[in-house]
């Protein structure tokens, strides 16, 4: 078999099922070579894990290759380079303007006559915008939303959750690259229900980081115990993700810049608001939203202290800031 086309994941070696129901190659053969393009935080150890799974697997990026580590060497400078090379290429960049750059405008990996067969957009956008993206690429690309949740630590492991949408033969093909890097994976229709459902759960993680950062902060100028109102909140109704896990989540006490990650959960909002533009009045985004967003842009740093230092996870296993909000 070519070595840009996937083996079923039946054929390449022996499988075990985990805990999604999906197949784990035990063997990598005769595997599509994959491209990483836009390796950063995330994007990064996405790469690694593949290449730890046994694939072919090169990275691009605008940065250069010495400041990735043991992954240098597999790091193509070239655009053209890296879009002849490989057969189906992950696109982890921060927004639409860096998708069209990337895809069309600057590094043009679709305007050569040999391109990627497979796209797979890793980055939160706009569900709306991937109508817009089919209509530009050739017609022989196939184009899998894939956006991912975990944080930087989970991309490291393999651990991500991943919310699919696209062609089901697709994704069945592609599985055992999804395999190699998450631990969730949601098959959930077609194109765009991978990004409708990342939108949604985004609006709903950005929500509750501004909760608890204006909770935390009235309650220590009240002089009440943090570490004993995280207690009672990981207890009880006020449990969330971002207050279970905030001394774990290193970029749960920054203040907004728009190159951080309250930066990009600005932008994840906006995204999940742009989804909204078709829908009758009474769902449409209102003053709510906009509060949302202000309070974010508004977010000043939360001041470093003792409390809340000693819950959550150990220095191992911290979220680390990165492309995309878990």
């Amino acid at each position: 078999m070519c070595a840009r086309h996937l083996c079923p994941p039946n054929r390449a070696g022996s499988s075990t099922m985990n805990t999604s129901g999906i197949y784990r190659n035990k063997s990598v053969s005769d595997l599509e070579v994959v491209g990483v393009a836009g390796c950063g935080t995330m994007g990064l150890p996405m790469a690694q894990a593949l290449q730890r799974a046994g694939f072919a697997v090169w990275g691009y990026d605008v940065r250069p290759a010495k400041e990735f580590g043991d992954f240098a060497a597999r790091m193509l400078a070239d655009p053209q380079d890296f879009a002849e090379r490989v057969s189906v290429m992950f696109c982890v960049v921060r927004d639409i303007p860096q998708t069209l750059d990337l895809c069309f405008n600057v590094q043009r990996m679709f305007a050569g006559n040999q391109y990627p067969r497979t796209l797979i957009v890793s980055s939160t956008l706009s569900p709306r915008f991937l109508p817009e993206l089919r209509r530009q690429l050739p017609t022989d690309v196939t184009l899998i939303d894939a956006p991912m949740s975990g944080a930087p630590h989970a991309a490291r492991e393999g651990t991500l959750s991943f919310m699919l949408g696209g062609q089901p033969d697709a994704i069945d093909t592609l599985m055992p690259l999804f395999d190699a890097m998450g631990q969730h994976v949601f098959r959930l229709g077609p194109s765009g229900s991978g990004m409708l459902a990342k939108v949604m759960n985004n609006y709903v993680a950005c929500t509750c980081a501004v909760v608890v950062r204006r909770a935390y902060a009235r309650a220590r100028a009240l002089g009440a115990d943090l570490d004993a109102l995280a207690d009672v909140m990981q207890a009880s109704s006020g449990a969330t993700w971002f207050g279970n896990n905030f001394a774990a989540i290193d970029w749960a006490r920054e203040g907004y810049a728009s190159d951080n990650t309250f930066g990009i959960l600005e932008k994840d909002i906006n995204s999940g608001l742009d989804a909204l533009a078709d829908l009758p009045q009474a769902l449409a985004p209102d003053a709510f939203d906009a509060a949302l967003v202000e309070a974010i842009r508004s977010m000043p740093p939360f001041a470093l202290a003792a409390e809340l230092d000693g819950q959550g996870a150990d220095a191992d296993s911290r979220c680390g800031a990165g492309d995309e909000v878990p």
